[in-house]
């Protein structure tokens, strides 16, 4: 099944399961922001847990995906299937550039150079006429998909939402597994032996950082137009802070981590805000508790119990 692994098949399975069920139950807004922030979360993953890559400002794509996204809907009408993809593919074009500045070095100074980058998006958003400034761009409509279908119901939007992150993961997972990928784990592992074999490893860094940002603007631009609204938040240091925290708790290197890193910092951010000053120490508290419980994250960890590769 694509690639999958007999229990990645079942927990696959599984989620999809989940994701069609979930919004009879539970708010459908609160299950997209989920999914919005679960493509992002894979999306980073994909560079750090397969590459080896710690990216501090990948909130940059996911910021300015949806800007783009909500800037062309609101001022072009474009319809909603393109917004996401131009949310793609400003993602994709900011990861190329500032991807091909950061992979000249490796380490903390890689880490270090896409947070000054991301941060120099940041002031650009800041300052840019069409970004609305500390504002932002607010009452984007959510448009038609294909120019028919409206979308101004939230269960409408939802399977918009649930296609566009089960796309995104099955494509994050064949990449994964495909020998491009392959050679991403070589990389990560040793990157002078993969060297040494043939590999052109900055270009191939290069290629995962550009998809990885690709995922990042869709995942950005979808959460646009879910909310109506593209804010400073979006492209601020501490976005890049929450994905890293959302890969790390859920599984780094895992498939399905990330989406479940995705599902606790967010569930955490809706439900505790009602302990007002005492949130961050709750959340504070929570986050210990992984860390010291699961060190391979909640789901490396339950896979490293049962021997399964989730």
């Amino acid at each position: 099944m694509l690639g999958f692994s007999r229990s990645q098949a079942y927990a696959f399975l599984f989620m999809a399961a989940l994701v069609v069920f979930s919004p009879w139950v539970l708010y459908p807004v609160f299950l997209m922001k989920v999914l919005c922030f679960a493509l992002f979360a894979c999306a980073f993953n994909l560079l750090i847990g397969y590459v080896g890559l710690l990216s501090f400002g990948h909130a940059a794509y996911f910021g300015m995906g949806s800007y783009v996204a909500a800037w062309t809907v609101k001022n072009w009408g474009v319809t909603a299937e393109s917004a996401i993809i131009l949310g793609g593919l400003t993602g994709a074009s900011f990861g190329l550039v500032l991807g091909w500045l950061a992979i000249r070095r490796s380490g903390l100074y890689f880490a270090m150079i896409t947070l000054a980058l991301a941060q120099m998006v940041y002031f650009f958003c800041l300052q840019a006429p069409f970004t609305g400034g500390e504002d932002g761009i607010q009452q984007v409509p959510r448009g038609k998909l294909f120019g028919m279908i409206s979308l101004d119901k939230d269960m409408s939007v939802y399977w918009l939402v649930a296609a566009v992150f089960l796309g995104g993961f099955l494509l994050i997972h064949r990449i994964v597994h495909s020998p491009f990928g392959q050679v991403l784990k070589a990389i990560r592992e040793n990157e002078p032996r993969a060297t040494s074999l043939g590999y052109r490893t900055d270009d191939y860094k290069l290629i995962a950082f550009v998809l990885s940002a690709a995922l990042s603007g869709v995942a950005g631009g979808t959460k646009s137009l879910v909310f109506g609204i593209a804010t400073l938040t979006d492209v601020h240091y501490s976005m890049s802070g929450e994905v890293v925290l959302m890969v790390l708790l859920g599984g780094l290197g895992t498939i399905f981590g990330p989406v479940m890193g995705a599902l606790i910092v967010t569930a955490m951010e809706n439900y505790l805000a009602q302990f007002g000053a005492w949130v961050t120490v709750t959340q504070g508290a929570i986050f210990m508790i992984c860390v010291l419980a699961f060190r391979r994250g909640v789901i490396g960890e339950i896979g490293a119990k049962l021997k399964l590769a989730l």
